[in-house]
């Protein structure tokens, strides 16, 4: 009788354990969450980057400018201002 509740024990465990477990479907539904945080994560740092590097053009535009400005004024103080006749 000893051996029976044993073996029924040991059944019962085992079902116990196997039944905690997640499904075959609540796996795939987590694999597949992990996969699109994943795809998600990608699309903001390509994102990021190209915000980024749009602000990168206009420091250098904005950059680009001063210094030509800065060329232009420094012509326009060495050029000898002509005197009226």
């Amino acid at each position: 009788m000893k051996k029976v509740l044993s073996i029924v024990a040991v059944a019962a465990l085992s079902v116990a354990f196997v039944s905690c477990g997640p499904s075959k479907e609540e796996l795939e539904a987590k694999e597949k969450a992990k996969v699109d945080s994943i795809d998600i994560a990608k699309i903001d740092s390509i994102a990021i980057a190209d915000a980024l590097a749009a602000d990168q053009a206009k420091v250098d535009s904005t950059a680009a400018a001063v210094a030509e400005q800065a060329k232009l004024d420094s012509l326009a103080l060495a050029t000898p201002a002509k005197k009226g006749k």
